[in-house]
């Protein structure tokens, strides 16, 4: 006992200085005014001012004191703000602002770097689980299904919710009588409870009842119908869709009521304000007819007309709101105070629906209103008969002498002769119209192509239709009438597109030289030629260039364009009829004469092309080009003597690496190796920096199988010409093809040290560790790494990944090289592959239109028709390939090239190729 009294000892103990009760659980002491004891006033400010000077202590000086509160602070509180201070300031700010910017680029710039720091070393859940969220895509129901449920994985017992109510007696009563039985009847029962009394003593029927609601029901029906034999009432509603016409109705919500309510009141007071204003009128009227009230709506236009005669607007808003009879009159009474309205006849011959009637009303119009250009325009086109309506337009143009569109329409309607003298009385009326002039050379134009004329005088006339334009222009000049370039050339392409292709080339060449500086016309011509060609209108374009070509005949790239699109757009006929005027003036432009001798030979006129080659070597003797195009016509014609002539005359006339390369493919394609193999030696001691020697003589051993030769050739070749990248990769698959796999690898590690950063390099790399059955997902990722913009590098990592993740491997690289044919052939490959074949087609469409020469994607893309398409398609492609004869590709070079398809046109190649895709 003693020691729980030493226990408690220390509660009648007096507690510590410092003790604050609660303390350590948190609590925090407070003080009431028990504590401090009552409130008093502290010292006066002069009291503490005499205790500090006896003291010898300063006063402290409040530093707020000099402030003014309505200005700034400082020596300059007190003075006044004038301009020259606000200038100033001013001019700090400006300053502040420029320093501010010029530090602004280097600040954001670090912190975009530290942003993108901070997210490369702490990437955000989202990023880190991109992929996987791209992966869902592929998941299918079933496997979705087959997830299973998240279950309590915490290993914590939840505890059970083991509350208990007590249950009212209510239920416990209702319960125990739910089961019991009656088996007696009460008094009230027994004594006619059954029965419902009334004051007659009679017992109700209910049905009774019914029946006669429903026959009270069917008699109010058929009064309103109109069916019933009872009344003479008799309406237009249709029983039979009574419903429908209910389900119709616009029921209006509250707030769109209270919207008209408020709307009709402003408009009745704009009206009564001012009843002449006829818009006010109208409006009341439409809110009446959006209400659904048009007995309303027509109440007030009416109104509407009587107050506002003189507004045609008002009579045409009655009319609309009215059946047709009651339009007719209300326009009757229209045109009589205001018989001026064009707009007001107009709507009245439109009630018509009798020809006869129309044109009773029209004519009755051009009485009133004998200037109106459209009522004389409405009368013409009801006329059926010719001579009729020439009739009323020789009395339109009497009476309106000034409208253009009459003139035109009477010169269409009558023969050639009149017509001119039609145009001559429209050009002295209106002499400031181009459109008169333009149906002048049109006519003329017209009449030089009839059947009867002899080629003399339709050269003749065609001349005049220059100059008539020529005529025109300087005419309307005279008048101030001054339409620009593009006016003028839109005027050309409409004449182009209504069939008067020798009017739009007198307008191109009267026109398309105005306001044009004279440093600039070549580019501008350039332009506006590319422009119509855009917009279909070749016509205008070759107009514009044959201007152009007058202008300057000397320009081979301008005749290169004009040929380019008559070869495009034009006949044969056209374009040899250009070619011929374009070797005239360039002689020594190589690339004319070769597309003429081309055109030639397609034409299969071989005699033609020879001829045109020979007229060429006059020209240019020592063209390389040119013989080589002269030995491949005779070569692929057969006469392989005279091609095998020509190489050695151009060899000593010409003497360039490119002919004897050509020398030695052409006697390796005729089985000649030794031959072809000196010539290549005579060739390397003239020129041992060109690659393609080295290349065919490698080629030519490996195809005899001495490997040890060809591996000499190579490293040859090498030694001199390090940087040629298809040397290396021939070197390398000479090693492979020998089973030397590791020897290859040496030599392309080698070929990236001396040409870094090449994608051939790495691709070749990573197929012949593919070729060698190890994996090259590896040396793919640094390939992508030195060359994050390859096509074929992301092609084959596409093509690495597994099927679900080949799609977002697509998305990244479509965001590197988006441009690429490579990337995008390898997308359409990918929508073949999961059977979207329009997305497919598409997509195949957009790789050949991103590189036309590329081989590989005119194949893939005709081996996808084969599978998917029509015949109709198949030919479409091998048509667009053989257009754009394409010379590249993986796989089509080595097949193009190969010596057993000499001689084989572009769709042969393409079929071929089509054929070895896998």
């Amino acid at each position: 006992m003693a020691s729980n009294k030493n226990k408690l000892a220390f509660l009648s103990m007096p507690a510590p200085a410092s003790y604050v009760a609660g303390l350590g659980r948190g609590a925090s002491g407070f003080t009431t005014r028990s504590d401090i004891g009552p409130a008093r006033e502290g010292p006066s400010a002069e009291v503490v001012a005499e205790a500090q000077a006896r003291r010898g202590e300063e006063a402290e000086v409040d530093p707020d004191q000099f402030q003014d509160p309505d200005n700034e602070y400082g020596l300059f509180a007190g003075t006044t703000y004038e301009a020259d201070d606000e200038e100033a300031d001013k001019i700090y700010d400006l300053v502040d602002q420029n320093m501010d910017a010029r530090r602004r680029a280097r600040r954001e710039a670090r912190e975009e770097a530290e942003l993108a720091k901070h997210r490369a070393e702490r990437p955000k859940l989202q990023q880190q689980f991109a992929d996987l969220k791209r992966g869902l895509s592929v998941v299918t129901d079933a496997e979705w299904e087959s997830i299973p449920e998240v279950g309590n994985l915490t290993r914590k017992k939840r505890r059970r919710d083991e509350r208990m109510f007590a249950v009212p007696d209510s239920i416990i009563v209702g319960d125990r009588a739910k089961g019991e039985l009656e088996n007696s009847l009460d008094a009230q029962q027994q004594h006619g409870g059954f029965e419902t009394p009334a004051d007659s003593g009679t017992l109700t029927n209910f049905v009774e009842i019914g029946q006669a609601r429903d026959k009270i029901l069917s008699l109010k029906l058929d009064q309103v119908s109109g069916t019933s034999t009872t009344s003479g009432l008799s309406t237009s509603i249709d029983p039979k869709g009574y419903l429908t016409s209910l389900d119709s109705q616009v029921i209006k919500s509250e707030a769109e009521i209270g919207d008209i309510k408020r709307a009709r009141m402003l408009f009745d007071s704009l009206i009564k304000s001012n009843p002449k204003h006829a818009p006010g009128w109208i409006a009341a009227a439409a809110l009446e007819e959006h209400a659904g009230r048009m007995v309303a709506a027509r109440k007030l236009i009416k109104q509407g007309c009587e107050q506002c005669q003189k507004s045609e607007d008002i009579w045409l808003e009655a009319a609309r709101l009215h059946q047709n009879d009651d339009a007719k009159v209300i326009l009757a009474n229209a045109v009589q105070h205001v018989g001026q309205s064009v707009k007001v006849w107009l709507a009245a011959a439109d009630l018509e629906h009798d020809v006869k009637a129309k044109k009773r009303v029209l004519r009755r119009a051009l009485e009133h209103i004998p200037n109106s250009v459209r009522l004389w325009k409405e009368t013409v086109n009801l006329e059926t008969s010719p001579a009729d309506a020439r009739i009323l337009l020789s009395r339109a143009v009497e009476l309106i002498p000034l409208s253009v569109e009459l003139w035109l329409a009477l010169a269409r309607l009558e023969t050639p002769e009149n017509a001119k003298a039609v145009l001559n009385k429209a050009r002295k009326a209106v002499p400031t119209s181009h459109d008169i002039w333009i149906a002048a050379g049109r006519l003329i134009e017209q009449e030089a192509y009839a059947a009867e004329l002899s080629e003399e005088k339709r050269v003749e006339k065609l001349e005049r239709v220059d100059n008539t334009l020529v005529a025109a222009v300087r005419a309307l000049r005279a008048h101030g009438v001054l339409l620009t370039r593009e006016q003028w050339l839109k005027e050309a392409e409409r004449c182009e597109a209504e069939g008067a292709p020798r009017t739009c080339e007198a307008i191109v060449a009267a026109t398309v030289a105005m306001d044009v500086e004279e440093e600039d016309r070549l580019a501008t011509w350039l332009g506006d030629a590319e422009a119509a060609e855009a917009r279909g209108r070749v016509g205008t374009a070759r107009a514009v260039l044959a201007y152009a070509l007058r202008v300057f005949p000397d320009r081979r790239d301008l005749w290169r364009r004009a040929a380019d699109l008559e070869k495009a757009h034009g006949t044969r006929e056209s374009l040899d009829k250009l070619l011929a005027r374009a070797v005239d003036c360039c002689p020594q432009a190589e690339v004319l004469w070769l597309m003429w001798a081309k055109e030639k030979w397609l034409g299969g006129d071989v005699p033609a092309a020879r001829e045109v080659l020979e007229r060429a070597f006059v020209k240019n003797s020592e063209s390389e080009q040119i013989w080589l195009a002269a030995v491949k016509l005779e070569a692929e014609n057969g006469e392989l003597g005279v091609a095998r002539e020509l190489l050695v005359r151009a060899r000593t006339v010409a003497d360039t690496e490119r002919i004897w390369m050509k020398s030695a493919v052409f006697e390796r394609q005729q089985g000649q190796t030794e031959l072809a193999l000196s010539t290549v030696s005579t060739a390397l001691s003239k020129y041992p920096k060109f690659a393609k020697l080295y290349m065919i003589q490698g080629q030519i051993h490996q195809a005899a199988k001495n490997y040890p030769a060809a591996r000499a050739a190579f490293a040859a070749g090498l030694k001199a010409v390090p940087k040629d990248i298809t040397l290396w990769v021939l070197a390398s698959r000479l090693e492979e093809a020998d089973g030397k796999s590791i020897r290859a690898r040496a030599l392309l590690e080698k070929a990236r040290l001396v040409n870094p950063k090449s994608d051939v390099l790495w691709v070749e790399a990573v197929g012949v560790e593919e070729r060698s059955g190890a994996a090259g997902k590896a040396l793919l990722a640094r390939a992508l790494q030195e060359c994050p913009t390859s096509g074929p590098l992301w092609s084959m990592a596409i093509w690495a990944e597994a099927r679900p993740q080949r799609k977002a491997r697509s998305v990244d690289a479509l965001k590197k090289c988006a441009d690429d044919p490579v990337v995008i052939c390898t997308v359409a490959r990918l929508f073949w592959a999961e059977r979207k074949i329009e997305k497919a087609r598409q997509w195949f469409g957009r790789a050949v239109s991103a590189d036309p020469d590329l081989g590989d994607a005119w194949a893939w893309w005709l081996k996808f028709e084969r599978q998917h398409g029509t015949a109709a398609h198949r030919e479409d492609v091998a048509t667009r390939c053989a257009a754009a004869e394409p010379h590249h590709g993986v796989a089509w070079q080595p097949i193009a090239k190969d010596d057993k398809n000499r001689g084989k046109v572009t769709r042969e190649i393409l079929e071929l190729v089509a054929a070895a895709l896998q």
